[in-house]
């Protein structure tokens, strides 16, 4: 059985008239820098999500980061979050100068635990950064509470929840600014690295265009320090078809997510918490086990592929090393990394597929 963590090329062929036309018609334009492609994608994803202003850059790191320049976050600045997510989260942080300040997790999300954060702040916090890892919403009312009664900025990492609801509401426009990530294994994914600031803060959205190229509204006159961070015409003409195909695949991932439910039901395997709040979006549909490490040689043996998002919590990788966080810092996020396991997720999973992952996995745990 030919399986895939994600059926990428499965995709493309069920859209490749549509993409080849939209990447032939750049071509044909010559326009590859900041084209009409861009203007108009970036409306579009402003429209969807129901926000003022959604600016593209060349990746989701990139979007923390000029998000966090936006708002003036620097040297022996603090800012708050998970140190269960993607390196990016925190190497955004540290890269300005500023200092990553962790809150554990929730055991059933997996996202930052808002009863942990006031204990976490200082003179010195500027802003939280809460992750909607996997596709599922933090909590964000309690959040928002802390933000407003602190006067903190609250940046969302929405790298992995595009489509995801909070409330009703689409996730990355909770907060002050949304970050998004068009890497191609994302729910909506670009064919190389590509990524997005929204807001609904007219005054950053400007701020955000000028730091993306090189702090400059004008053409050579540069009233800001910027970076280089533009996102390219051929990437938007792409992730524009894609959009309109994304509630469509949303609903498709989160079918195979029942499925996959279905048939684990009864079985010792946690599977992932939906929490009552909000509409998870799967980008990962990931499991719990006592006995990861049995079960991923098993899943090798039978070439069925999985990861682990992610092995090491931030606060023990290397280059984040403080000797005030060691091992048993935070126990949630320690534990959840030494058992959970991803599957195989995505819009092409087949019935048959998925009851053929499922049973080699229980073979292993049964033993």
């Amino acid at each position: 059985m030919n399986l895939q963590m994600v059926d990428l090329v499965g995709q493309y062929k069920t859209i490749k008239t549509e993409i080849d036309e939209a990447i032939h018609r750049v071509l044909d334009s010559g326009h590859f820098i900041l084209g009409k492609e861009v203007k108009d994608f970036e409306v579009e994803v402003a429209a969807y999500l129901g926000l003022k202003h959604a600016i593209g850059c060349a990746s989701g790191t990139d979007a923390l980061q000029v998000a966090m320049m936006a708002l003036g976050i620097g040297p022996d600045d603090e800012v708050i979050t998970t140190p269960f997510t993607f390196v990016a989260t925190a190497e955004t942080i540290a890269l300005l100068g500023a200092k990553p300040v962790y809150v554990d997790i929730d055991p059933k999300t997996y996202n930052i635990d808002p009863t942990r954060i006031e204990k976490a702040i200082t003179k010195k916090t500027k802003a939280i950064i809460p992750v909607h890892l996997y596709g599922q919403a933090c909590d964000m009312d309690p959040i928002l509470e802390i933000s407003q009664k602190h006067d903190l900025a609250i940046i969302e990492d929405n790298a992995q929840a595009i489509g995801g609801e909070y409330k009703g509401r689409k996730l990355g426009g909770l907060g002050k600014l949304g970050c998004i990530s068009f890497f191609p294994s994302k729910n909506l994914g670009a064919y190389g690295d590509a990524g997005m600031v929204v807001t609904n803060d007219s005054n950053l959205a400007e701020k955000v265009r000028m730091i993306i190229v090189h702090g400059s509204r004008v053409k050579y006159k540069h009233e800001i320090l910027g970076v280089n961070s533009r996102l390219d015409t051929l990437q938007s003409a792409i992730l524009r078809v894609k959009l309109r195909y994304l509630d469509q695949w949303i609903k498709a991932r989160r079918e195979a997510a029942s499925r996959y439910n279905r048939l684990f039901l009864g079985k010792d395997v946690t599977t992932p918490f939906e929490a009552s709040y909000g509409k998870h979006v799967f980008h990962q549909y990931t499991i719990r086990l006592k006995n990861r490490d049995g079960v991923e040689k098993h899943l090798s043996e039978k070439k069925i592929p999985h990861a682990v998002y992610y092995p090491i919590p931030l606060h023990l990788q290397q280059a984040f090393f403080d000797s005030r966080t060691k091992e048993g810092s935070f126990a949630v996020s320690e534990q959840a990394s030494r058992e959970v396991l991803s599957l195989p997720m995505h819009t092409e999973l087949t019935e048959e597929q998925q009851a053929y992952i499922v049973n080699t996995v229980i073979e292993t745990v049964r033993q």
